[in-house]
């Protein structure tokens, strides 16, 4: 049986949202990645052939990395996502330790899942979805603040997560709202960025087999 794609599945878990009674929050939330959408990939993005800076990380236990210690000096898929409070990231990343992570295991190729929230959060994340990869946190979003991916809730839809019981001031590890955008990117030999993938809107995400048609591509 063929797996159904990221796209299939937030399509059906969409389905199921609109038949709900209309809901204020949710079209505040539509509303946002609409506009996400219409602005597209902001300008200043790394461009392909960049050496990416190595970075302090931590880890779901809280231990001390670095991105070139994560990547054990070999070719990595770097997926950026917002949170394990993320309905779209949990379907992501479940999807990826499904239908990537045995073919990256196979070329030699690591697979790590940044986000800015706190390690508890990589944590509940890893364990949720039983990823086998690498899942760490990027506590100043120092990383995806390099790469020009960074963006933030407005006022109207930070009012909104808070009327759900999100306070992303207590999720994030640094007490900010900033959020990176979902980017998939592949580093080379040598750290140099091979492919970046970003996705305004973060109901769309990088599919597997994109990311392996991109690893082909690039000799990898």
């Amino acid at each position: 049986m063929t797996m159904a794609t990221i796209a299939d599945q937030v399509a059906a878990m969409s389905g199921a949202m609109v038949a709900q009674p209309p809901n204020e929050l949710m079209a505040i939330f539509a509303r946002e990645q609409s506009e996400l959408a219409a602005r597209g990939v902001p300008d200043g993005t790394v461009p392909v052939g960049s050496l990416l800076r190595d970075v302090d990380l931590v880890d779901a236990h809280g231990a001390t990395t670095t991105l070139y210690a994560a990547t054990r000096e070999r070719p990595a898929v770097v997926v950026f996502y917002r949170g394990a409070w993320c309905p779209y990231c949990n379907i992501t990343l479940s999807h990826y330790q499904a239908r990537l992570q045995a073919t990256l295991v196979e070329r030699g190729i690591e697979l790590i899942a940044i986000s800015p929230q706190t390690p508890d959060g990589s944590l509940t994340m890893q364990e949720k979805n039983e990823l086998a990869f690498t899942v760490l946190s990027d506590p100043g979003n120092t990383l995806a603040r390099h790469l020009g991916i960074l963006t933030a809730p407005s006022p109207e839809v930070r009012a909104a997560q808070l009327q759900l019981g999100l306070d992303l001031i207590s999720v994030n590890a640094d007490g900010s709202t900033a959020l990176p955008m979902p980017t998939t990117i592949i580093l080379g030999a040598g750290h140099i960025l091979q492919w970046i993938d970003v996705h305004p809107d973060y109901t769309t995400r990088s599919e597997a087999d994109d990311i392996v048609a991109a690893l082909e591509a690039a000799g990898l």
